[in-house]
């Protein structure tokens, strides 16, 4: 088992046997702590990190894992056995694999949004046009994911963060549909119109495309509270929230 940990500057990363700290954006940067695996060695899309996010770990890890059992957290935010702000509350490899002899994936707890669905929650945080562009690629490249695209959008639940452990050849299915079908919005999609955090855009757009394929395949899943190291600001995430909801033209802040 690796549970590749994304980072972007150091960070205390626990020491269990399974976890393993991996540089996001490596030839971006100046220098990479010891230790922390790079995403630019090899077959990589490290220079695409500004607008993948923790995707150009995906990405490495796809392409040059070779553990039993992928996983991908964050530095600040990691599964845990109860939700808390506590180091010590983070899964620890025996809890996982005791998780994996019954499914075969690991998400975080379904967040739910309650007053509105999933496609109008991203349209009202982000610039709209590369998700009706996803939308498309779907429909016309990936039309057996499809339907079950159309049942998240209406669904007010989603598996955010891009963090799970999965069985290897369950998460080689994942990763092949996940840039099979990223590489074709990046064809169509001119990041000269986005500015901000909308730059991350597809980031943000593969949060959508986790539960389209889970759906889609049917792979069995559990899932498990998150531990947040940073704690959020609620009033002010749930203010952003209306903000985006019901004043649509107002600065967006969305991941913060």
């Amino acid at each position: 088992m690796t549970v590749y940990v994304a980072t972007h500057k150091k960070y205390d990363i626990p020491d269990d046997g399974c976890y393993q700290p991996i540089m996001v954006g490596s030839t971006l940067r100046d220098e990479v702590p010891e230790n922390y695996l790079r995403d630019d060695q090899g077959d990589n899309i490290s220079g695409k990190n500004p607008n993948y996010n923790e995707l150009t770990a995906i990405y490495w890890a796809w392409k040059h894992a070779n553990s039993n059992v992928i996983g991908l957290m964050h530095y600040r935010r990691f599964l845990g056995s109860k939700k808390s702000h506590d180091t010590r509350d983070r899964l620890t490899k025996a809890q996982m694999e005791y998780l994996l002899r019954d499914h075969d994936v690991i998400l975080p707890k379904a967040r739910n949004y309650f007053i509105e669905n999933q496609r109008n929650h991203y349209l009202h945080a982000h610039a709209n046009e590369p998700y009706f562009v996803m939308e498309n690629v779907i429909k016309t490249d990936f039309p057996d994911f499809y339907p079950a695209f159309q049942k998240m959008e209406k669904s007010t639940k989603a598996h955010l963060f891009n963090m799970f452990v999965m069985k290897k050849a369950v998460f080689n299915d994942y990763a092949t549909f996940l840039f099979g079908v990223l590489d074709k919005v990046e064809e169509r999609v001119d990041l000269s119109t986005l500015e901000g955090q909308d730059l991350r855009v597809f980031g943000f757009l593969s949060e959508r495309l986790m539960d389209t394929w889970l759906m889609t395949r049917g792979y069995s899943y559990t899932e498990a509270p998150v531990v947040s190291l940073e704690k959020t600001n609620w009033l002010d995430k749930g203010t952003q929230f209306l903000k985006r909801k019901f004043f649509p033209n107002s600065k967006k802040k969305v991941h913060f």
